[in-house]
């Protein structure tokens, strides 16, 4: 044991005490033990989610006539082990040195980045993907820890002094080490887990990110779903397609109001408007009443149009909005066509048949819809209050897959009905907003910024996970977090939150080394 000098700072001291991990120097020069900085309200939420998730893996993976749910050779006997595991685990991280987290974070980044990597050559394939990797009885998938390893990253990376992600070297790094992971992911056959770290998009729109590129996305997601969907759809008897029809004029409107927005010239704004206006309306009139003709080759010249103006702009003023402008443009056009080219010929089959569904372009109940049919069938049945503990029928005979993975919210609907479906909801709202409360005291960047990738990250999972239940999102496959069966996502998740509550509990520790 070693004595430690730590100066305070109001009273111009020195405080020594015995090295110990469970005590920390509060800002007042006092020794606080790290339990009375802990966010208990943040892990009283935690502990009520797992067992709420407990619950509903019980009644997923119940068979009538099982005596005893504790057995160690039952889904929910097993799910109480990675409980345990998972409450030692954080006890773990709340001992360990924050200063750790910080140190170590392109190191653990590194690490975990080896493992995905590795995993892509693994030999052992479950259910067509490569994310496993295996170690006698156990497996684990990297990808579920790959989520604070990138979190912390970020957080090292755009906490250094004279970071700023306004500069595009800055910005294209953080991008950088987001998106390596996720094109390992993407090569393990595992898409669904890689979206996970498009989340990370939404705490670079809290430090600074420009609102045009996360619109930008938006846009694009919107490009997809209607040109898509409406591809086939003729306009008012003409040979145009309405869902061309629609995008590339989204595509003008959208170009409009950026301009006003970006260079404050409500001129140009209208005067673009009114020219993609005026021509394709006089354009659809002719194809109409005169010669029936694709109008999309006209609304294409006006996007060419559009960005050979907003270039010469560019190359008379020097200022870089207007290329961005045409950046915009160009990039939304490519996209729009090479999504068509991407669906039909890059997506496997199932894929495809997944997003058709989803579209509403194809009904398949028996292959591709059958997942979310039956899970919509459960949560309806559930009605108001719900069936009951163990009372589920659909859940029962077996009739939804994944019930106790990735569809784990259709038992919570069949058994808890309306009401313990919103109360699960609150919890998992009250979580995200109490990490995003948490987030904003930090008094370093390093905890803010990693406060918000766990609380990004939450919110995606959440989101796609319950949207995907209800049929409202494309059935990607990842976990609800605390609920689903396995002991990757739940240690994945664990860790995840337990290091930024270790963060937040040293957040008023000043000097201490």
């Amino acid at each position: 044991m070693y004595m430690r000098r730590i100066t305070c700072q109001k009273k111009n001291k020195y405080i020594s005490f015995p090295h110990n991990q469970s005590m920390m120097l509060h800002t007042n020069g006092t020794p606080k033990s790290i339990w009375s900085q802990v966010d208990w309200l943040t892990i009283a939420l935690y502990i009520a989610l797992m067992s709420f998730g407990w619950l509903s893996i019980c009644g997923a993976s119940y068979t009538y006539g099982d005596n005893n749910i504790l057995d160690l050779s039952t889904r929910s006997g097993m799910q109480i082990v990675w409980i345990g595991t998972s409450i030692c685990l954080g006890f773990v991280i709340l001992m360990t040195d924050m200063r750790f987290f910080d140190t170590f974070s392109y190191i653990i980044y590194g690490i975990l980045l080896l493992l995905l990597f590795a995993t892509i050559f693994n030999p052992h394939s479950i259910k067509g993907s490569h994310s496993w990797l295996v170690i006698g009885p156990l497996r684990l998938q990297p990808a579920e820890f790959g989520k604070f390893a990138t979190a912390l990253a970020l957080a090292k990376l755009m906490s250094a002094y004279g970071y700023n992600i306004h500069r595009w070297k800055h910005f294209a790094a953080a991008i950088a080490i987001a998106l390596t992971p996720m094109l390992c992911i993407v090569c393990q056959r595992e898409t669904g887990s890689a979206l996970v770290y498009l989340a990370f998009f939404l705490m670079f729109y809290r430090e600074g990110m420009p609102g045009s590129i996360l619109f930008t996305g938006v846009a694009m997601v919107l490009y997809f779903v209607v040109g898509i969907k409406y591809e086939a759809v003729p306009l008012l008897d003409t040979p145009t397609s309405l869902g061309k029809f629609v995008v590339l004029l989204l595509v003008q409107t959208f170009t409009a109001i950026m301009v006003n927005v970006y260079t404050r010239e409500r001129k140009s704004m209208n005067a673009i408007l009114g020219y993609s206006y005026g021509i394709t309306l006089i354009a659809l009139l002719f194809s109409k009443f005169v010669i029936p003709f694709d109008i999309t080759w006209v609304q294409i010249a006006l996007c060419a149009l559009l960005i050979v103006s907003l270039l010469t702009q560019w190359l008379r003023t020097r200022l870089p909005r207007y290329f961005l402008l045409a950046s915009f443009v160009i990039g939304s056009v490519t996209f729009f066509y090479s999504a068509d080219y991407v669906l039909n010929d890059v997506m496997e089959q199932h894929q495809r048949v997944r997003i058709n569904v989803l579209l509403g372009l194809e009904e398949d109940l028996a292959g591709a819809g059958y997942n979310v049919h039956q899970s919509e069938i459960a949560i309806g049945s559930g009605g108001l209050k719900g069936k009951g503990f163990l009372n589920g029928t659909q859940t029962k005979l077996k009739f939804v897959p994944e019930q106790d993975t990735d569809f784990i919210f259709c038992t919570v609907g069949e058994e808890e009905g309306f009401l313990g479906s919103a109360g699960v909801l609150l919890l998992f709202l009250a979580l995200i907003l109490r990490l995003m409360r948490m987030a904003e005291r930090q008094s370093m960047a390093f905890g803010r910024i990693y406060g918000y990738c766990v609380a990004s990250v939450f919110l995606f999972h959440v989101f796609i996970n319950i949207g995907m239940v209800l049929g409202l999102t494309p059935v990607i496959g990842i976990p609800l977090p605390f609920f689903s069966y396995g002991g990757s996502s739940l240690w994945g998740f664990t860790i995840l939150l337990f290091i930024f509550l270790r963060i937040d509990a040293g957040r008023n520790v000043r000097n201490v080394g």
